[in-house]
């Protein structure tokens, strides 16, 4: 009697440590795949360290900007006009590094219009005094409330700092530099910003 109890303990035992082992298998195989299975995803901490970012911008309209975050900073993607752009070569006497000597764009970034593409600029949202993000002031003279001389371009409201549609800031503005131009390049067709990536060698 004694040992059919035994038996019938032992049995009863030996199925719960198999299905006990069979979950913790499977709990420590669910644990190692969850890691590699993350791995295929950028992390928030890998962007905020610089990963770069995608947007389509096939469908922004001219005179349209649209914002992107890339290392914890807005980056604008402003579509600029003909109009936008003709203005930018008379700015220069009003402006304080109007040929952008100053190291603030990467160095395949040239020209007035300071972009790969002349109506798409793409331009750090911060301002190069005191790190506020300026408000974009597209419309001009009369029509702006900036006065009746204003080009069009970007005013920062913490300290007065003003810049044209090229980011070149404009002399006797607080801040000291024109602003940033991030690595970026174009993929798919064109129809795609990389913020954050210079474009591959020989595109």
């Amino acid at each position: 009697m004694t040992a059919i109890v035994t038996d019938q303990v032992d049995e009863k035992r030996r199925r719960m440590l198999l299905v006990a082992t069979s979950v913790a298998g499977a709990a420590a195989g669910v644990g190692i795949a969850a890691p590699f299975v993350a791995s295929w995803f950028p992390s928030a901490r890998a962007l905020a360290a610089g990963a770069p970012v995608e947007f389509d911008v096939s469908k922004i309209e001219p005179g349209q900007q649209i914002t992107v975050e890339w290392r914890g900073k807005p980056v604008w993607i402003l579509h600029r006009t003909k109009e936008m752009l003709d203005r930018l070569p008379g700015n220069a006497p009003l402006l304080s590094d109007p040929d952008c000597k100053e190291p603030q764009q990467p160095k395949y970034i040239k020209g007035v219009d300071r972009s790969l593409k002349p109506e798409l600029l793409v331009c750090e949202g911060v301002c190069t005094h005191l790190g506020c993000t300026p408000n974009l002031k597209k419309e001009i003279g009369a029509a702006s409330d900036m006065g009746p001389s204003w080009p069009g371009g970007y005013y920062c409201p913490c300290h007065g700092s003003r810049f044209d549609l090229s980011g070149r800031v404009f002399a006797g503005s607080p801040a000291p530099k024109n602003l940033v131009i991030p690595p970026y390049h174009y993929a798919s067709g064109d129809k795609v910003v990389v913020v954050g990536e210079d474009p591959p060698k020989g595109a």
